[in-house]
Parts: structure tokens; sequence; C-alpha cells
């Protein structure tokens, strides 16, 4: 017997979308009155740890919702992985408890589909925590195939090209996301309680300024002027200082019209501070302090 082809991405996003017309036909495609208590990371952070034993007296009702990245059918009862923002959880789908018709659209909802479930907690057999799912919802259908779920997307490129299909499937990226605003807040908190202001300055510049580099030229209509995107807010920033504000900061976006690599991109996330009577001792003694700070 010969293996099945793989099927081309065109003809599944088409068979998908043949899917979400059906949904259409049936009522409202993308329902927003499903509210979601629960997060999956904190439902295996307080019950993780408590055997089935424990568990099922206390018929625990949650709520989760989440993309669809696992699946497993088996006659009457499935499985199926649910991935939120926080993480992932076990679904525990049956017949008996839905119903046919909610278990038949359960077992023809794709991967990346998002749905809407409530039940009670138990832990399975080998021991991983579970939702007995009562009520299941398809809440929004997913037009494209996931990556290879056992590989992911392996292409530097098109990991920077589609960054939301990386995160999607790749939780080391989606850490490196939460670590990096950690540490953005962190270092914002650490900047605030030293008796610095936080300000913004303009974006657009009359004449580029701030550093050595080459610019981004714009025109501004209704000034009928040509003006440059901020190589750096330096500028601006001393003005304030000069203005009275003995500390200020800005964390914000400059633009540098230079060349792309993993290093350098063209726009980008930078602070400056300026501090009135320090010299430069005590601006590496501070720059030291607000590092060791973001880095807890």
């Amino acid at each position: 017997m010969e293996p099945t082809p793989p099927q081309d991405d065109n003809q599944l996003i088409a068979e998908r979308r043949e899917k979400l017309a059906a949904i259409r036909q049936q009522g409202v495609a993308f329902p927003n009155d499903f509210k979601p208590k629960d997060r999956a990371a904190d439902l295996i952070r307080k019950h993780g740890a408590q055997g089935n034993e424990e568990l099922e007296p206390q018929a625990i009702k949650v709520s989760v919702a989440g993309r669809l990245m696992l699946k497993r059918l088996m006659g009457k009862a499935s499985f199926g992985t649910l991935q939120d923002s926080s993480g992932r959880i076990q679904l525990f789908v049956t017949k008996d408890a839905l119903g046919d018709a909610a278990y038949d659209a359960f077992k023809h909802w794709d991967l990346g589909d998002i749905l809407g479930a409530e039940g009670t907690l138990f832990k399975t057999k080998t021991g991983e925590l579970s939702v007995r799912v009562s009520s299941l919802r398809l809440l929004t259908k997913s037009l494209r195939p996931l990556p290879d779920k056992f590989h992911g997307m392996t292409d530097q490129e098109q990991k920077y090209r589609q960054r939301y299909v990386d995160l999607m499937t790749d939780e080391d990226s989606r850490d490196r996301f939460v670590a990096r605003s950690k540490a953005v807040s962190s270092i914002r908190q650490y900047m605030v309680e030293h008796g610095f202001l936080e300000v913004e300055t303009p974006m657009l510049h009359p004449i580029p300024g701030g550093a050595n580099a080459k610019p981004f030229v714009t025109h501004h209509n209704a000034l009928d002027q040509q003006m440059f995107l901020r190589i750096a807010p330096e500028l601006y920033l001393k003005r304030l200082i000069v203005g009275g504000f003995e500390r200020v900061f800005e964390i914000n976006r400059s633009f540098r019209n230079e060349g792309i690599s993993v290093r350098h991109n063209p726009e980008f996330t930078m602070m400056e501070f300026y501090a009135a009577y320090w010299d430069h001792h005590d601006l590496m003694d501070f720059t030291e302090g607000v590092l060791r700070h973001a880095a807890r």
C-alpha cells in the first residue's frame, strides 16, 4: 500500500475555508461571549502536585481557552492539548459528556483552531493534570495549518518574517518575549525609584542629530518641510535638563538607515538617561546598578 502523499498548503487552506463557510451558515463564526477564568500555568502550579484521589472529590470547575495544538482521537473518547499565553493543558473529551453533535464537531476541528472549554480537573493514569470537558466551543477557525508539530519552524529567516507563527509553536521564543518585557519593566522601575522622570521626545526631527548615522528622510506635508526620523533622543533630553529637570530618561524607538543583521536593526529600542551634577564615575556606577537590577 502506497503512503498518502502530503497535502499542499493551498489545498489545506481551501478545506479550512470551506469549514469556516459552513460554520458561518450555522450562526456566529467568531463568538466573543466566552470568558476564560483560568490559565493553564496557574492550574498546573496550583493543582499539579495533587493526586487524582484528591482532585476528583473536589470537582474543581475550570474554564480555559486557547489554541488546539495536539489532538488524539480514540473512538468515544479523545484527548486534545490546549495552549494559552501561559502554557499548555490537556483536555479529555468524550461523546458521553458532549453529546453526539458536539463530539463529532470536535473530531473535525483542526490543529490551530482556538477553543473554549469548561469542565473539571482530574489526573490521567499517566499523572497528567487534565480537564474533563463538559462544554466545548469553537471560538476561532484557523485558516492556515501549523508548522510540523515535532520540529516547528526550522528556517531562521522564516522565523523572523513570520514571528507570530514562531511564537505559536516555540515556547522558547515566547519566553524571550516575556523576559524582555520583564527586563524593560525592571529598568523603568529602577529609574523611577532613583528619582528619574520618564519622558517622550519627538520622533520627527527638523535636522538629524544625536549620533553619527544616516537618517531616514520623510516629508511633513502640513509644514512643507523635510523631516528626519530620529537617530537618538539626546538633544531633546538635554534640553529638558536645561529646562530644570535634573534626572530624565526615555525608553523608545530610534531609527538609523543602515545595514541589517541579527545584531543591528534600522529600527530599535534604546534607553538614554541624563542626570545633573553627575560625573562619568557616577554614570558608570549607576549603569551597572541598572543592569544588575534588570538581570535579577
